[in-house]
């Protein structure tokens, strides 16, 4: 018997049980509690006694605090459920899914990592673009190199941290570079752009190129620049609910959740731009 079945079938009992209770203790008229039973069943908040169990979700490590919130707002809006989440690369992400790793959503920071996902048939449905995220030089507080733009990063004197090539905010400061017919060495490429950042809070590294949220999220650990060429980088971040999806239905409502103006109000909040 699987789970889904299982819990309708405890779910029956408990509502039949609930029922019984209520037209024994009644004194009201048939009709009236006909009435009743109607009027509860359209109530708000009735969805969420249908939703249950874990969800789980994996997500580009620069979604970690929005989602991180909305996962909290999803478990008291529907009490009974939990958000678990998995951050990191998108690549990386992406190959644990198809590796088949068990989740339920994937929310990737580009659609080429997602391809990943979907050329291998592990997505149910076509994905979403929920938000978009724009590239920022990450500097030690109070800039005391004086970055002033990305050229700046060339300085063989500075040490520049960038994501790996195959993570997309390592694909996309490439593609920025490739835009400015600039070349750089950084001392390092990081798997995930939370790693890269990292390198300056922890002041291993003078500078590192990482999204705009993740410089706000880092507070006064860190100062950002912004460099116009990022605006030829962009990346669009696609979720969709994965085929092999355990709780699917929970699964659908906390991508509704994150489309929601509730949930763009935190992303955008974060920094992150409209889709």
């Amino acid at each position: 018997m699987t789970r889904s079945v299982r819990r309708t079938r405890r779910w029956l009992q408990v509502t039949g049980a609930g029922a019984a209770t209520l037209l024994a203790l009644s004194a009201c008229s048939s009709s009236d509690d006909s009435s009743s039973a109607g009027s509860g069943a359209d109530a708000p908040g009735s969805s969420s006694a249908r939703l249950s169990g874990t969800v789980t979700v994996f997500a580009a490590a620069s979604l970690k605090e929005s989602f991180e919130k909305l996962g909290k707002r999803f478990e008291q809006e529907h009490p009974g459920t939990k958000v678990t989440f998995s951050f990191g690369g998108s690549d990386s992400l992406a190959a644990s899914i198809t590796g088949g790793a068990p989740a339920d959503v994937f929310a990737s920071a580009s659609p080429k990592t997602m391809k990943i996902v979907t050329d291998a048939g592990d997505a149910s449905g076509t994905p979403t673009t929920f938000v978009r995220n724009q590239l920022e030089i990450a500097t030690l507080p109070g800039n005391p190199d004086g970055i002033d733009s990305l050229k700046d990063l060339t300085d063989s004197g500075l040490k520049v941290v960038l994501c790996d090539q195959e993570v997309p905010c390592g694909a996309a400061a490439q593609k920025a570079l490739d835009a400015s017919r600039l070349k750089l060495t950084p001392v390092s490429y990081e798997q995930d752009v939370k790693a890269a950042l990292t390198k300056v809070e922890l002041k291993e590294a003078d500078a590192a190129v990482v999204y705009q949220t993740d410089v706000r999220a880092a507070g006064d650990k860190v100062e950002g620049v912004e460099f116009p060429e990022s605006a030829d980088a962009v990346n669009d971040y696609p979720i969709t609910l994965l085929k092999d999806a355990d709780n699917a239905e929970a699964a659908k409502a906390f991508i509704a959740l994150v489309r929601s103006a509730a949930g763009q109000k935190v992303l955008t909040e974060a920094g992150f731009l409209k889709p």
